[in-house]
């Protein structure tokens, strides 16, 4: 058996002479590691930069409370006994999960070596908010998931996403936010279109194109939905598609007229933007968010580099208090 110097730091500052309560603790697990790979007290206590007497009082204590022998002589030379080398393997096992203890909390809290998982419903202001964290604190590693906006609420909600982004983020108690920019869902339309040469079209001459959908768990559709409401109307989408980046295209080669929010992707190819006059007024804003309880340096330094970019990106349109 290989007997390392792993974790023998953790004990030190508990292994001092005369030690009143004898316990298996990691002090003495540690003194009778450092024991069986030098040979000696005295060696053990160079290694762990302790007195020797500390040691030899931990082993001979341990010894003495469980009616054991860990070490024999032979030739001057203390000889871990079976019975040693097995306990030696626990020990090392136990330092080790000390260590993958240690990991997991450090990667909720360094900034040097953390992670982070982030869900992003649209891919602005969300990435541009990532790439300034990333410039922050370079030394943390990053994990985006996409999805809609019930999809990541729901990764929150149970954890897998320690962060999200999304508009329209509901007044939740249970959430911590803080509202980046404001954002309107606007149409797209192909480039020849005869709506592309127009800088706003109204609910009732969109009622009456071929109309792109998103799925009902995405937040741009629930704002479109609400928007044909408002006006009366009801048009049934010849299309439906589950993301932003497939009804793009879908716009792009002809198929019809499809919705986004305003600030949600920074591609301005193939397609016509166009202002929707019944959007006036109901523009809601892109949000960070967490579980209020959760806590930490990484999550914290998250919303304090949130806080900055929206600052530097002017007040949200139409937010709200976090």
């Amino acid at each position: 058996m290989a007997v390392t110097r792993q974790g023998y730091a953790l004990g030190k500052a508990n292994l001092r002479y005369g030690e009143s309560r004898m316990t298996l603790s990691n002090a003495r697990l540690d003194a009778v590691r450092a024991v069986a790979e030098a040979g000696s007290y005295a060696g053990a206590a160079r290694l762990m930069n302790v007195t020797q007497p500390a040691v030899s009082a931990q082993v001979r204590g341990l010894e003495a409370e469980y009616g054991v022998r860990l070490f024999l002589r032979d030739s001057g030379r203390l000889v871990p006994t079976g019975l040693c080398l097995k306990l030696c393997d626990s020990a090392e096992r136990m330092a080790e999960a000390r260590d993958e203890a240690e990991r997991l909390l450090l990667s909720r809290s360094s900034l040097r070596e953390g992670k982070i998982t982030i869900g992003l419903g649209n891919a602005m202001p969300g990435m541009a908010v990532i790439a300034a964290f990333h410039r922050a604190y370079p030394g943390v590693t990053l994990k985006v998931e996409t999805g809609s906006h019930q999809k990541i609420t729901r990764a929150v909600l149970t954890h897998e996403c320690d962060i999200g982004v999304l508009p329209d983020v509901p007044a939740d108690p249970r959430f911590r936010r803080e509202p980046l920019a404001g954002s309107e869902v606007i149409a797209i339309a192909p480039p020849g279109h005869p709506f592309a040469r127009k800088p706003e079209v109204t609910a009732a001459a969109l009622a009456r194109e071929p109309l792109i959908f998103r799925a009902s768990g995405s937040s741009t559709q629930r704002a479109v939905d609400r928007m044909f409401s408002r006006a009366g109307l009801d048009p049934q989408p010849f299309l439906t598609l589950d993301a932003r980046d497939g009804l793009y295209e879908a716009v792009v080669n002809g198929l019809g007229i499809g919705f986004l929010w305003r600030e949600s992707t920074s591609r301005t190819d193939g397609v016509a933007r166009l202002a929707i006059a019944e959007m006036r007024g109901l523009g809601t804003h892109e949000t960070v968010f967490s579980l209020a309880e959760s806590e930490g340096r990484i999550v914290d330094a998250f919303f304090g580099i949130a806080r900055s970019t929206g600052a530097a990106r002017g007040p949200a349109a139409g937010a709200v208090p976090a």
